[in-house]
């Protein structure tokens, strides 16, 4: 199984309970679908960093679960079309997208993720 992040925004139309309930949902979703919920913390109501659909806040909330790609793809698909979420998001935390080194590779030269700022 592989750790994965959601971020989900609700809509503030919602009561704060509302919206603690749709988490509770989320975490109900991935308990039928075998997958495991390691932690889910409920941020609250904050300003968007850009307006959504004339929309400028909303409720977050952080899921962090245990699960197989299959759990994402049908996670994907449920949070696309329910009315309540404005935007979210679905992260591998760790992986870095693009990386196919293996691990002698970046065990060979340590200093090659770093970058060079000291100007010269």
């Amino acid at each position: 199984m592989r750790t994965y992040e959601l971020m989900t925004i609700h809509r503030p139309e919602l009561a704060e309970a509302d919206a603690r309930r749709e988490s509770q949902v989320l975490k109900n979703f991935l308990h039928e679908a075998d997958a495991a919920v390691v932690e889910i913390d409920f941020w609250g109501k904050r300003r968007l960093a850009y307006e959504i659909d004339k929309v400028r806040e909303g409720y977050y909330t952080v899921v962090t679960f245990e699960g197989e790609p299959h759990h994402v793809a049908a996670l994907d698909r449920a949070l696309s079309l329910s009315d309540a979420v404005i935007r979210h998001k679905i992260i591998r935390p760790g992986a870095r997208p693009g990386r196919t080194k293996n691990a002698k590779e970046s065990s060979d030269n340590p200093a090659s993720d770093t970058a060079d700022v000291s100007g010269a």
